[in-house]
């Protein structure tokens, strides 16, 4: 899938600020936990959060010289076998070298699943979606909210992963100050948590992350209207590009509210490592 051009921005530029928005939205909180190791430097960014849980670890945004990447991405690797972590490593449109993921396979690891990459103008949002009935949304403020946001997103996996919950107590003085970057929201039905989203700020762009509806209450609307709640929040925050990662099932919602295709993303993960 080749790269576009959005609201002037050259594809190049696009997708590097897509990376850099997800490095944000993978480090930030992780930089501030206690056990975490996060390396950043021009070639590529590794996040450790010290938890047995590839959710939170991860490689990505490799700028990498063609000489040098067999033994950087030997290096990243070897990091997480010798801790004993699982991890992905994602690797989008601007990602170099452009044989990366042939790199990575030699490395041992192996393509798990891949998402399309997008791009919105926040000036050209379709907005005009009204939202369920009884929906209330809520910017994350308290511990109570963000402890509903983390076991939303701990029912994802069947069990309810724990690390996920653990992750977001931990992260929790971060993540509920003032400054930061990643905005967190539930939807309330009445005094039920029934989803969530995450819009990070980061690279001059606002990514969309996290979004998430309990499976009793899907194809309601919901998930959109969290969506759009993030999104226009952003705009009245002045950005106006916005990007996300794009599964088969969401792709069509992104789609009519005005997203478009923008390139590919695949994580890479070693072999047999299914995550939590």
């Amino acid at each position: 899938m080749s790269m576009i051009s959005l609201a002037g921005i050259p594809a190049k530029q696009l997708a590097a600020a897509a990376d850099d928005n997800m490095a944000v939205h993978a480090s930030w909180a992780q930089e501030r936990l206690p056990g975490a190791r996060v390396e950043r430097d021009a070639g590529l960014v590794l996040v450790d959060s010290g938890l047995p849980c590839d959710t939170f670890n991860f490689v990505l945004r490799a700028r990498l010289d063609g000489g040098t990447a067999p033994a950087r991405v030997a290096q990243a690797i070897d990091h997480f076998r010798r801790a004993g972590r699982p991890f992905s490593w994602w690797v989008g449109p601007a990602d170099e070298p452009e044989n990366l993921g042939d790199l990575l396979r030699a490395a041992g690891l192996e393509a798990a699943e891949s998402e399309v990459g997008m791009a919105a103008d926040l000036h050209a949002l379709r907005a005009d979606h009204e939202a369920p009935r009884g929906l209330a949304i809520a910017r994350v403020r308290t511990p109570a909210q963000l402890r509903d946001f983390a076991r939303l997103l701990a029912a994802n996996w069947t069990p309810p992963d724990p690390h996920v919950v653990r992750f977001y107590e931990m992260a929790a003085p971060a993540l509920l100050s003032a400054d930061a970057p990643l905005w967190l929201y539930v939807g309330y039905l009445g005094d039920t948590p029934v989803a969530t989203s995450e819009l990070t700020v980061g690279g001059g762009v606002a990514g969309l992350y996290n979004i998430t509806t309990v499976p009793s209450h899907r194809r309601r609307g919901i998930g959109r209207a969290l969506t759009l709640r993030a999104l226009l929040d952003a705009r009245a925050a002045g950005l106006r590009l916005a990007i996300l990662q794009a599964s088969a099932d969401g792709l069509g919602l992104y789609v009519q509210i005005g997203f478009v295709a923008t390139g590919q993303l695949t994580e890479y993960k070693p072999p047999g490592e299914s995550g939590p």
